[in-house]
């Protein structure tokens, strides 16, 4: 799963990193994204050789929803069975996109609570996750745009945290995952798998984090954790 997570980049560099035309307002650094807030995703133009950049609620809502009541728990699909399931099946033919990062968040049980780690790729670097986006017309007509991230098996690093973890794609795989000319189920799925361990790092993180209100670099400052003393340990 991949409930929070961080862009800490400023809008031009996700603009030059990706090699988009920007359709999106403003975007801040930020540093801890939640489910339902509005978060900067890349498409292919369905005709033009130009990637676009604009922004959409987190959370995907199918386009034949009668309301967005079910957007909450569609932050994530998972990559092995989207590609039946109604709610994704049209989007990872038509609608695949990329949701920038360069950073997201777990969290492990320990004794005092729930202990959050941050995941980055190589020293923090920019990354993107492989995504899914639909659009939904609301009651009063306004069309609204929604996405999901989807997750896969853990790789060595994520696996002592959690037992899932969101897809992050290559950069060589880009092209290729947004291509609009490409519905061969078999060679998108290929590109869902964990990413190389190798290339990533994990680190425990303030529990500012914990709250969805707090939204600055703090949250994502390692923290040294408290190693049980020998008397606690050995009694």
């Amino acid at each position: 799963m991949c409930g929070r997570y961080r862009l800490s980049r400023r809008k031009q560099i996700i603009v030059e990193h990706f090699d988009t035309i920007s359709d999106s307002d403003d975007w801040s650094p930020r540093y801890n994204i939640a489910p339902m807030q509005p978060v900067p995703v890349v498409r292919q133009h369905p005709t033009e050789p130009t990637r676009h950049l604009s922004q959409m609620r987190w959370g995907l809502i199918p386009s034949w929803s009668k309301d967005g009541s079910g957007a909450a728990p569609m932050i994530n699909a998972r990559s092995e069975t989207a590609h039946g399931l109604p709610a994704f099946r049209d989007a990872m033919k038509y609608r695949r996109c990329l949701v920038p990062a360069d950073g997201f968040y777990e969290w492990a049980r320990s004794e005092n609570g729930k202990q959050p780690y941050c995941f980055e790729v190589s020293d923090g670097e920019l990354f993107a996750f492989a995504g899914l986006w639909e659009g939904w017309k609301e009651p009063s007509g306004t069309w609204m745009k929604t996405c999901t991230i989807l997750t896969t098996m853990p790789n060595a690093v994520t696996a002592a945290i959690h037992d899932r973890m969101p897809v992050i794609l290559s950069p060589s795989d880009y092209d290729l995952w947004l291509d609009p000319g490409l519905k061969d189920a078999a060679a998108i799925t290929e590109l869902l798998k964990a990413f190389d361990a190798g290339a990533m790092r994990c680190y425990p993180v303030s529990s500012r984090v914990n709250n969805v209100q707090n939204d600055d670099a703090e949250c994502t400052q390692r923290v040294e954790l408290k190693v049980p003393t020998q008397s606690r340990l050995f009694g």
